[in-house]
């Protein structure tokens, strides 16, 4: 079995970024889900609601973050925000009940987004100093995460989209399920089955599968909600009242032991990347 794609998604519910390796850090892949969109009362805001963020390009260059959308010029960021306690930018967000700390990416880019998704809105971004344990403490404050709803990764197999695009009258991509990690050369659904694992050098632990929102339901094409996958999910994929479908990971050993690396210029140490084998350890 090997790794066959890694996916970031750098602001929440907007489109994600494929890459052949990405950096493994404490609260997830480097740059995954480090921005935000909240409402006026510092609340996320997702294509739950919003299916037109699915419309929203991201793309990382060196030292800027640029977004992109239909009918509206580009927006350029920089992307280390200025992290100033004086100037008034710091805010508290809330995200599913967990309240943490975050910057505002400024007036230009709140305005950029209110436009684009039709409600008046601000974009922050998560410093490093920001603190939010991974499902309000489980697994203790030492596992940390982003603005993700609840995990640091996401892993779902090739062969279980297969199983379900077999089911479905027109068949959907992987991107419907913003998985962090996808597999191949596995059953399908045989990560249900998984508790610990071995991706390249690094250790993880199956946390809990993910139950599916209507996120799955937005074309992230045309940013329109349907019916399908949930509808036929729910034909065999749905107990305790949920829909599952992918798998939550936390990294076992603490990312920032294999940063630390990056000190003496050894990045492939710290990194992910397509084709690396998986092994189940348990």
């Amino acid at each position: 079995m090997t790794l066959s794609g890694i996916h970031i998604y750098p602001i929440k519910s907007a489109a994600g970024i494929t890459l052949q390796s990405a950096t493994v850090q404490a609260r997830g892949l480097e740059f995954d889900r480090r921005w935000m969109v909240v409402d006026r009362s510092n609340r996320f805001m997702t294509q739950r609601k919003f299916p037109k963020m699915a419309l929203i390009q991201v793309h990382l260059n060196s030292d800027t973050l640029a977004v992109s959308a239909p009918d509206i010029d580009p927006l350029i960021l920089p992307l280390q925000p200025t992290d100033n306690e004086d100037s008034g930018a710091h805010l508290t967000v809330d995200v599913w009940g967990d309240r943490c700390d975050a910057i505002s990416m400024g007036a230009e880019s709140n305005a950029w987004f209110s436009q684009v998704i039709g409600q008046d809105c601000q974009l922050v971004y998560m410093p490093d100093n920001s603190q939010r344990p991974t499902d309000h403490g489980k697994y203790g404050n030492e596992q940390s995460v982003s603005f993700a709803d609840a995990y640091p990764f996401l892993l779902i197999s090739e062969a279980s989209l297969e199983d379900l695009n077999g089911r479905l009258e027109a068949p959907i991509p992987m991107n419907r399920f913003r998985p962090n990690l996808v597999v191949k050369g596995c059953d399908a659904f045989a990560e249900d089955d998984w508790n610990q694992i071995q991706i390249g050098k690094f250790t993880f632990s199956v946390a809990k599968a993910c139950s599916r929102c209507t996120i799955p339901t937005v074309d992230q094409v045309t940013g329109i909600r349907g019916k399908e996958p949930i509808t036929t999910l729910a034909t065999y994929r749905r107990w305790e009242g949920k829909i599952w479908f992918g798998q939550n990971l936390i990294q076992v050993e603490d990312a920032s032991a294999k940063n630390s690396n990056l000190e003496d210029g050894k990045l492939e140490d710290s990194q992910l990347t397509v084709g690396d084998r998986l092994t189940i350890i348990s």
